[in-house]
């Protein structure tokens, strides 16, 4: 049974990870954010050249899903491509 001694440091250290994994999480879901919209930044300048249409973007995302599924893993299939594309198209700044 825990001595009541250490409760009270317990508390405060337990608060102190609590927080600091909060903000981890928070840090990360940001630095992910701002890569998916540079990711759709790239797919968009590349295949499209600005415009919302592409004859050939069928191939280039199909090409980085192959290649950055075996790089990264799982997450880049091609669907998951066009949302990032389409998170660029409609939040372009």
């Amino acid at each position: 049974m825990p001595s009541d001694s250490f409760s009270k440091p317990y508390a405060s250290i337990k608060q102190i990870l609590q927080s600091a994994r909060s903000h981890a999480f928070r840090a990360v879901n940001i630095a992910m954010v701002k890569a998916y919209w540079e990711i759709g930044r790239v797919i968009v300048e590349e295949e499209q050249n600005g415009k919302r249409r592409a004859g050939y973007g069928k191939k280039l995302l199909a090409e980085l899903s192959t290649r950055l599924t075996t790089d990264f893993g799982r997450g880049f299939d091609t669907s998951n491509l066009r949302y990032i594309r389409l998170f660029y198209i409609n939040f372009p700044n």
